[in-house]
């Protein structure tokens, strides 16, 4: 992940590019536990970050135009949730500044994997910090609930075990670990599957002690796999060489390793023309710092 600039207020041109960091994330485990009555899913799920992921460029305007500088292919500018989170941070704090907002994407759209979630997360918490507007993290969370349920967790920064759509968050230890991910040439709807007939979604409500790899699963995988024959064919494969398991809604797999070293072993031997990487779990957002 790129390094954190010093923020301070007295320390920084606000006129000034700033990058920061959008890391990835991974479910663990993904249960569904219910159905509200308007239809959303209840969830309980475990989230880790990864030391990789997108990188957001930031640049106030005094004019309070908020303009996306890089073009995302399949995204209109105004569904794009960088400038969907600009907009409502706006109108929570009735701040007169704007911004220029451009994403280096490197997280696989469809892929399970929070890019888009991170994206806005990373814009709240730098532009809270640029335009001064020195809302708390609980308050940020709430603006970021608005715009997806993954949003709360990126701004909460800290692997967490998630129940409710995934925004009742407490923090969690997790053992280090490096992952080899998998991202199959497949772009998941996650609309298409949680609407899926088949779709478990009555799974035993766990405590957040009693989890652990082996008593739980991602209640969307088996659906993902039977719509997506190039999932279940990466999931296959890696499940020969770790405990393998789909992210989110999909598509990207994952295996936890002991070393990097391990993990790159296995990397280096998945079919040829596959996109495989491996990055290593993150216990706290590197924007942790700037928000309270």
């Amino acid at each position: 992940m790129p390094g954190i600039p010093d923020m301070s207020p007295s320390e920084f041109d606000p006129s000034a590019l700033v990058r920061v960091p959008a890391p990835a994330k991974i479910n663990l485990f993904l249960h569904i536990v219910g159905r509200r009555p308007d239809g959303y899913h209840l969830l309980q799920t475990a989230f880790r970050m990864l030391d990789w992921g997108d990188e957001i460029s930031l640049r106030r305007r005094d004019d309070g135009a908020i303009l996306r500088t890089t073009d995302v292919p399949g995204v209109p500018v105004e569904a794009d949730l960088v400038v969907r989170a600009a907009r409502a941070l706006q109108a929570a704090t009735g701040s007169i500044f704007g911004a220029e907002i451009g994403v280096d994407k490197r997280i696989p759209m469809g892929g399970g994997l929070g890019g888009g979630s991170s994206d806005a997360a990373s814009v709240l918490i730098g532009l809270n910090r640029l335009w001064g507007c020195g809302l708390s993290r609980a308050r940020l969370q709430e603006i970021g609930l608005t715009l997806g349920a993954d949003v709360p967790f990126f701004i909460f920064g800290e692997t967490a075990f998630a129940e409710g759509v995934g925004e009742d968050l407490q923090a969690m230890s997790v053992p280090p670990a490096w992952y080899l991910m998998v991202a199959p040439d497949a772009s998941v709807p996650t609309a298409e599957i949680f609407s899926a007939k088949e779709l478990t979604r009555d799974s035993e409500i766990l405590i957040m002690r009693a989890f652990a790899m082996h008593t739980t699963r991602n209640d969307m995988q088996a659906t993902v796999c039977r719509k997506f024959p190039k999932v279940a064919e990466a999931l296959v494969w890696l499940s020969h060489y770790g405990a393998a398991r789909m992210s989110g809604s999909g598509a990207c797999i994952f295996a936890p390793f002991d070393s990097k070293e391990k993990a790159e072993q296995v990397a280096a031997v998945a079919p040829q023309g596959w996109k495989v990487w491996v990055a290593e779990g993150l216990d706290r957002h590197p924007l942790q710092s700037w928000v309270v």
